[in-house]
């Protein structure tokens, strides 16, 4: 018996939706985008080449801890040095499952790929609704720990930027435009992670007086005001990460030089 839209209960209406706007565009944008993003992403992944451009590691690779990375991008070392494949693949599961559980992702790709719903006040074609109840949809739970593993990643890449003050002689006090890009990056990083609806729980949930809490609670009201911008660094971030990856890669295949500004 279907439990969804056409269930009994619900009012019987042949259109799919009395929506006059154009509903679909912001879902068909959201696939668009995301499709493209996941094909690079797994391009560069797995290519396991042209991640390094002394003083900037890709974002993609860092960090750096497999058996293949070269030389001068290991800042941590080789724990995975057994693992015979690409750097990234060790790491990128980590952000990758911080977005995938993300409560604003899920809204986007709930309705850009599975259409559950594609828009509001528009049915979806599935005959049932289980909610995150189940298998795959119930490991959304792990979210929180993906935020904590997210946010040590940021540390990382907030180390690296600090690394990317060098020049390629690795003398500090030098700045060029993948330090420029770098440091953008890690801004809406650290802000899209910080603005997670799940970070701002963890400041300020569980707590019966904020009165008793004034530390806990000046957080919370600063990260509350971050929040209402998580779509925006949601997608910002997503647009850094791959311009990050891709001009270390126009460095290190040759194509340009990174211009220094002092």
């Amino acid at each position: 018996m279907s439990t969804g839209v056409r269930s009994a209960d619900r009012a019987h209406i042949d259109a799919r939706t009395l929506r006059q706007d154009r509903w679909w565009l912001m879902p068909l944008v959201t696939f668009v985008v995301f499709t493209a993003f996941v094909v690079y992403a797994t391009w560069r992944a797995f290519s396991g080449e042209f991640y390094y451009s002394k003083p900037y590691l890709s974002p993609f690779y860092s960090p750096c801890m497999g058996a293949q990375c070269v030389e001068g991008s290991a800042d941590f070392g080789r724990p995975f040095s057994w693992f015979p494949y690409s750097p990234a693949l060790i790491i990128l599961a980590i952000p990758l499952g911080f977005r995938m559980t993300c409560y604003y992702y899920r809204k986007a790709y709930y309705r850009a790929f599975w259409l559950s719903p594609p828009a509001c006040a528009v049915a979806e074609p599935h005959g049932r609704y289980t909610g995150e109840r189940r298998f795959p949809l119930i490991l959304q739970n792990v979210h929180r720990w993906a935020l904590i593993a997210s946010g040590l990643i940021a540390l990382v890449l907030t180390y690296d930027l600090i690394l990317a003050f060098r020049d390629e002689t690795g003398e500090w006090g030098h700045a060029g435009l993948g330090t420029l890009i770098f440091a953008v990056n890690v801004f809406l990083i650290w802000g899209y992670t910080l603005s997670c609806h799940s970070c701002r729980h963890l400041i300020g949930g569980r707590l019966r007086h904020f009165s008793k809490h004034p530390v806990r609670y000046k957080a919370w009201t600063w990260v509350t005001k971050w929040n209402a911008h998580h779509p925006r660094f949601a997608w910002l971030s997503l647009f850094s990460v791959a311009i990050a990856d891709f001009y270390v890669y126009l460095l290190a295949t040759g194509t340009i030089s990174d211009p220094r500004f002092f």
